[in-house]
């Protein structure tokens, strides 16, 4: 079909109309107004308006509503603060990752910028991503400049094949096997730390992290897993997992919401690849069970801090210094130096405290 499809598009491509970038972005944020409150007709599903969408994507994919409305809501924000972007005559790929629907706005950014774009969706939340073609489609945006290809991993390859520039989500090993094509943008794991320095007060940290953390259900590539301290680091330690503990897992939670898993074990795997990794010295201060069954027959995998211990990068970085999951979970060591830089080399997201301030002294797409 890809192969077709692309055949195809090199027949229609000469012939279709002039696309303006003014035209594009009044469609597209016509269509974000669709996706997020209006009624739209989705191929395979039907008509489908914003409250059946956010049934659906709870009872599927474990996303809370709260979650839901503060996502488009990004997506729009996203778009409105980007300049228009100068287009060319690209066929763009967008394969999308499960973790958190925001990622459309790379989807949005190729349509304003690509001659058509084709979406691959993730195979465990396709349904935000189907919902957005349709909405593109309803309030008019051409059909041939658009492809829709909810596939597998193998399928995948083919699709990077056929197109001109393509923009990949997925972790380390999707990323080996996609590294041949030089036209390729590989969005992975963001490893995301914070750095806390000296004398900085318990409280006031606590309330810096805890957003970093707990903030989208842990799931952005920009939460931090790693909290580095200058100081003593067991009082900030024992504090943030009290916050985190506090955190309860209501689908009504609009604070810090929790998603849900759907998929048979993978709320265990997920917390257990957290105490698969823990060494000797290592302590979870998160006082609750990793696990809590849901209502609706679901899992949640509730927030997780560990306190490495004092050895814990004697010998290379630690396995779980930035490692994600698709919870709210930190580390938090004491690190100085060319150990604490060390550290923040390895991640994408590296985030400063200090009294009066805190912001992202490092900033790169994760």
């Amino acid at each position: 079909m890809a192969d077709a499809d692309r055949k195809r598009w090199g027949a229609v491509r000469p012939g279709l109309p002039a696309f303006a970038p003014a035209k594009r972005r009044e469609l597209i944020l016509s269509a974000l107004e669709l996706f997020h409150s209006g009624s739209v007709t989705v191929g395979g599903l039907g008509r489908q308006n914003a409250d059946d969408f956010r049934v659906s994507l709870w009872e599927t994919a474990g996303l809370p509503a709260p979650l839901v409305d503060r996502w488009s809501t990004t997506l729009r924000a996203s778009l409105i603060q980007r300049e228009i972007p100068v287009s060319d005559e690209a066929l763009a790929l967008v394969s999308l990752p499960g973790n958190t629907f925001t990622c459309l706005d790379s989807v949005l950014d190729q349509a304003e910028r690509s001659a058509g774009v084709w979406v691959r969706p993730s195979r465990r939340e396709p349904l935000s991503a189907a919902r957005l073609v349709a909405a593109l489609l309803a309030v008019g945006w051409p059909p041939d400049r658009l492809g829709f290809y909810p596939a597998g991993h193998r399928t995948l390859h083919g699709l990077v094949r056929r197109t001109d520039r393509q923009i990949v989500y997925g972790g380390a090993g999707l990323a080996a096997s996609v590294r041949d094509s030089a036209s390729l943008t590989l969005h992975g794991p963001g490893r995301g730390c914070a750095l806390v320095p000296p004398g900085m007060a318990v409280g006031e940290a606590v309330d810096w992290l805890l957003p970093l953390i707990a903030a989208d259900s842990g799931r952005f590539c920009s939460n931090v897993r790693t909290v580095v301290c200058a100081d003593e680091p067991e009082p900030l330690a024992s504090a943030l997992a009290a916050a985190l503990d506090a955190i309860h897992p209501d689908p009504g939670n609009r604070d810090w919401p929790l998603t849900v898993f759907r998929e048979p074990d993978s709320a265990q795997q997920a917390a257990g690849s957290v105490s698969g990794r823990m060494r000797a010295g290592d302590r979870l201060l998160t006082r609750r069970p990793p696990i809590v069954r849901e209502a609706g027959g679901g899992t949640y995998a509730l927030p997780q801090l560990v306190l490495l211990g004092s050895d814990a990068i004697r010998s290379g970085l630690h396995p779980l210094i930035g490692h994600e999951v698709p919870f709210p979970f930190s580390t938090v060591l004491r690190a100085r130096g060319e150990v604490a830089a060390a550290i923040a080399d390895e991640s994408l997201f590296v985030y400063r405290g200090a009294p009066h301030r805190t912001g992202i002294e490092d900033s790169h797409d994760g």
